[in-house]
């Protein structure tokens, strides 16, 4: 196993952790996959690869409102970058971390694969639209497959506490928020909205423990390699198939930490969703993968995580 990674919003470190939880040590090549021609050398020397998974892009809704250009350049050059060292090599398959966002502001919920793709509510979610197409178009003109899995909200760290969220500067993303604002770090938690048409009128989102997500890429790209697939270009929804509110989940972390985080309703955000959840089915069906933990143990898992990483 080999990582890229340009330590933009993480860590070498990681590698070690990688190795007590797993028994692998991975190798670790840092720099940065828009270099085109560090990309390329790369794919060259690498040529053995039976596959990659992609998750080498920005990600947050609101910085890609303020920042769209950093999003574009750097979601699609990457991507770019890579699917030429692949097809140029015969590395034959792609998992490509895609999004919820591609649906837009769904016309039905819960939401599955075959909602239409409607107009993108943020630079971040045109990305992977546009991510999207870029590899199935690319699978049309070459010998490539690959997989897209729609990501419904990630959160959580891996039980040992050993990794988990730890974003560089001001976390863009709810739970970290909230942890860190539980601990000291931040002041205050900001809700984005309380004026949604949603039971409590903070946002509705499916959320995933990014273990149970992480089990869903291994999946993947075992139907991959081993010759699994229906077709070239297949797209799986990541869900719990279970919508929460941003207030639902500050009331999760109240329940598994005993502690009640300051926390102040805002205006909305620029580029998000009003309410957004998956329809699993097909993913459950079709993978043989199911998300497995719920909300409190999520949120457990973060604040676990939070406390470890302030020890040291």
């Amino acid at each position: 196993m080999v990582i890229v990674d340009a330590l933009f919003n993480s860590n070498a470190e990681i590698a070690d952790k990688i190795e007590l939880i797993t028994g692998i040590r991975p190798k670790l090549e840092i720099f940065d996959l828009c270099d085109a021609d560090k990309s390329a050398d790369f794919f060259r020397r690498h040529n053995d690869l039976k596959g990659v998974i992609h998750f080498a892009a920005h990600k947050a809704v609101g910085e890609s409102v303020e920042k769209p250009l950093m999003y574009y350049r750097n979601n699609l050059v990457s991507l770019i970058n890579i699917l030429e060292g692949m097809t140029d090599n015969d590395i034959p398959n792609i998992v490509f971390s895609s999004s919820c966002t591609v649906y837009g502001q769904p016309d039905e919920l819960p939401v599955s694969e075959k909602a239409p793709i409607k107009k993108a509510e943020s630079p971040y979610g045109n990305t992977k639209q546009i991510s999207e197409e870029i590899i199935s178009d690319t699978i049309l003109a070459t010998e490539l497959r690959g997989i897209a899995l729609r990501y419904f909200n990630p959160i959580g760290a891996h039980e040992s506490a050993l990794i988990g969220e730890l974003p560089i500067g001001v976390p863009n993303n709810l739970v970290p928020f909230i942890t860190q604002t539980a601990i000291g770090i931040r002041e205050q938690i900001r809700v984005f909205g309380d004026d949604y048409n949603t039971p409590d009128g903070t946002a509705i989102r499916d959320y995933i423990h990014v273990v149970d997500l992480a089990k869903a890429h291994v999946v993947a790209i075992d139907r991959m390699i081993n010759g699994k697939m229906k077709k070239d270009f297949e797209v799986f929804n990541l869900g719990t198939g279970i919508g929460y509110s941003v207030l639902d989940v500050i009331r999760a972390f109240e329940r598994v930490s005993g502690m009640k985080p300051n926390y102040k309703i805002v205006g909305r955000r620029e580029g998000d969703v009003e309410k957004v959840w998956a329809n699993p089915d097909f993913s459950n069906r079709e993978l043989g993968w199911k998300a497995e933990q719920g909300l409190d143990e999520m949120v457990a898992s973060a604040w676990k995580w939070e406390q470890a990483i302030r020890k040291k």
